[in-house]
């Protein structure tokens, strides 16, 4: 299911732009140190020209030049140099973890007469907005008041805040997909698309499962990259039978013990995948179990079938804290198995700091291979108003290095040394976390 946004293409021309500049520079960097060389040979000439006249009676010598007819493959280049096509491709593709439909977070927003997000949003818009493509889980719905926790509805203007700091897609298929039953489920989605985000992985009706064939792609600087988007469960909720095409689920068993892996599901949507023949496949899970650091034998199954089945990234959440991230170099394949919380309470340890992930992903057009070359990550900290010394009412997402900054220059607005001292602290825990337990000795 193809996805467009005028935003989207936007920031795609302009990194198009921009590696179109960088390979016009090296063009002209090529040619001109071409006429230098060819300055450089007449010089040369010209003295050897002089040599020769100097010492007189010597015979002329006589050049031997083998000769062919000439073809199109053989004519003198022409004055306008040709363009040469970069092989290269290289994007990147930014991913969140869960924001959770909360009071806080709903407050964070609040306004005297409505709803603004940019401020609980702004110290991170830099980095979400600066990628080809950003993706983040949503772990709530949009459909009306009351707004918050008990609900987990949230006001329209927070998909809006999502979507002015670079979001571009949304996975829905999550423990909050029918929080408020089929019609919140429904208002949802359509609410999300109104925005100009296009949700992942939860359909409307099962005709709009069948047209998209679970998957949504994007082409990315003509790199075509396929989206899949999977969760466990539904909140220990059933789905009301007939709408179990409604969300993309990872287990048979969903309400129970989430033991027997939904196979026929996951293949099924995969094998449409291969026919669309993209070129990289990202899967978006909502798996492993809440607050809790274990990777279970049912997850490491899952990312072997996927990885069999040609996934080449994988971005876990649903832990609500930072869990391992595994980088194959050679295969070019990377699983996220927990990003944290994006955005939250930030009331359990562990959940007020987690990771805004950058994928670096590299086509080479030449070798005809597309794989993951890389990856990066900034780590982000939920303030909350009392970590703050500045005139801050609602909590907020913040980069910690760009706080700790503001703190360590003593700026106006600096967070307190308790929050200083809690960001150096998961600075500290995000980069034991990343590491698989097995690996760490």
């Amino acid at each position: 299911m193809p996805q467009y946004d005028e935003e989207m293409n936007r920031r795609r021309e302009k990194r198009e732009a921009m590696r179109k500049k960088r390979e016009a520079e090296a063009r002209r960097l090529k040619w001109t140190l071409f006429l230098a060389v060819l300055i450089l040979a007449g010089c040369v000439g010209g003295i050897a020209a002089l040599v020769r006249s100097a010492g007189g009676g010597e015979a002329p010598q006589t050049e031997v030049r083998q000769t062919q007819p000439q073809t199109e493959a053989t004519k003198a280049p022409s004055d306008t140099p040709a363009v040469l096509q970069n092989p290269i491709t290289t994007i990147h593709i930014k991913a969140a973890g869960d924001l959770n439909v909360t009071d806080s977070v709903v407050k964070s927003g609040q306004t005297a007469t409505s709803y603004d997000f940019s401020i609980a949003f702004k110290d991170v818009t830099a980095i979400l907005s600066d990628a080809d493509l950003t993706v983040m889980n949503f772990e709530g719905n949009v459909c009306g008041e009351p707004y918050g926790t008990e609900t987990t509805s949230a006001p329209i203007e927070l998909i809006q805040g999502l979507r002015n700091s670079g979001v571009d897609l949304l996975q829905m298929a999550n423990s909050c997909s029918i929080n408020n039953g089929l019609n919140g489920l429904t208002a949802t989605l359509g609410a999300i698309r109104s925005c100009g985000i296009e949700p992942l992985g939860a359909y409307s009706t099962a005709s709009e499962f069948q047209s998209s064939k679970g998957y949504t792609i994007v082409d990315i600087q003509g790199i075509k990259v396929a989206f899949v988007a999977f969760t466990k469960g539904l909140g220990g909720r059933g789905m009301p039978a007939g709408n179990e095409d409604l969300v993309n689920l990872l287990y048979v068993d969903y309400a129970t013990t989430y033991q027997d892996i939904n196979r026929d599901r996951i293949n099924t949507i995969l094998d449409a995948v291969d026919a669309e023949r993209p070129d990289v496949t990202v899967a978006m899970l909502h798996w492993g179990s809440e607050y809790n650091d274990d990777i279970s034998k049912t997850q490491k199954s899952i990312v072997s079938l996927l990885q069999k089945r040609g996934v080449d990234v994988i971005l876990g959440t649903h832990p609500h804290t930072v869990q391992p991230i595994v980088y194959d170099q050679i295969g070019g394949t990377l699983v996220a198995y927990s990003l944290g919380d994006f955005f939250g309470d930030a009331d359990r340890g562990g959940t007020n700091y987690s990771i805004i992930l950058d994928i670096e992903i590299t086509k080479d057009s030449a070798a005809g291979t597309t794989k993951v070359t890389g990856y990066d990550y900034t780590p982000i900290y939920t303030v909350k108003p009392t970590d703050c010394q500045g005139d801050y009412t609602y909590s907020r997402v913040m980069r910690i290095d760009r706080a700790l900054e503001a703190y360590q220059g003593n700026f106006l607005d600096k967070i307190t040394d308790t929050c200083a001292a809690g960001m150096e602290k998961a600075l500290t825990r995000i980069e034991e976390r990343l590491v698989m337990p097995e690996e760490k000795d």
